[in-house]
């Protein structure tokens, strides 16, 4: 799916969140959405999903092949047509609900039932154990929700988005609360879906690794867009975080591998608080 984000604005609490973001995530690969804490990162894909409405400017995405336009924008989209398109992966809160994996998996499937919640074409029941089998996660299917990992669970999660049978995939934060192991199995899996994918993510050499093209935010604005390699230098992470680095080259990928150094001195940029 071809996304393409047009000079789009919101204000949360009168403070204006997302402010004037032009930016075109490269179809069929992985963008990393970076910043620090408050930059605009999460209000930014609710945004991007249909969640939230922008106070100025679009999202567009490419339209089908008998649609009259080349794009729709997302918010133009009926909310059934929406959720079959994209997918979007919240940051987990914890939950005890007595689901099955399954079961969890099967959310995903809502938006292809009718409104009485029959299966019309019988594809509900094969298509959350294909859902699994991709995220790697069907040998979990009759588990629980609640004696999950956090790892399993977040193969869960995703196998419930591809379960949509998104054009584009949304993740906020996705490696919260992994182990390396656990992000670089995750990390590898959504990088070889080929469905456009734009995650925020906190670790920057993660996201040097494994993302195609990265976005930068700063107050809601747009820092720096590009290939890994030529938007983390350590001049934009000063700029950005506040923080001194060495970016090195790896010698393998030829990809950024950022050092960072201890803070010598107080004063440095503090990020602000928040989801946003």
């Amino acid at each position: 799916m071809e996304l393409t984000i047009r000079g789009l604005r919101t204000r949360l609490g009168g403070r204006w969140v997302v402010d004037g973001i032009d930016a075109t995530p490269p179809a069929g690969r992985l963008t990393g959405l970076l910043g620090p804490n408050g930059a605009g990162k999460t209000t930014l894909l609710r945004l991007v999903a249909g969640l939230l409405d922008p106070e100025e400017g679009a999202v567009l995405v490419s339209a089908g092949p008998d649609a009259p336009a080349p794009t729709v924008t997302v918010h133009g989209l009926p909310r059934t047509a929406r959720a079959r398109r994209i997918a979007l992966l919240e940051q987990e809160s914890s939950s005890s609900v007595p689901l099955s994996v399954s079961e969890v998996v099967a959310l995903g499937r809502i938006p292809y039932r009718t409104r009485w919640g029959t299966d019309p074409d019988g594809n509900h029941a094969a298509a959350v154990l294909r859902s699994l089998g991709s995220a790697g996660a069907a040998h979990l299917a009759d588990r629980t929700w609640s004696t999950l990992s956090g790892g399993e669970r977040q193969r869960v999660l995703i196998a419930r988005a591809l379960a949509q049978e998104p054009e584009l995939l949304l993740l906020d934060e996705p490696t919260n609360h992994l182990d390396i192991s656990a992000q670089l199995h995750l990390l590898t899996f959504v990088r070889d879906l080929g469905i456009t994918t734009v995650a925020a993510l906190h670790d920057l050499n993660l996201a040097a690794a494994f993302c195609e093209h990265v976005l930068v935010l700063r107050e809601g604005r747009l820092a720096a867009a590009g290939h890994p390699r030529d938007v983390l230098t350590a001049q934009l992470l000063r700029e950005v975080y506040g923080v001194e680095a060495d970016v090195l080259v790896h010698p393998r990928t030829g990809r950024p591998v950022i050092a960072f150094q201890e803070h010598d001195e107080p004063g440095g940029h503090a990020p602000r608080t928040g989801s946003t």
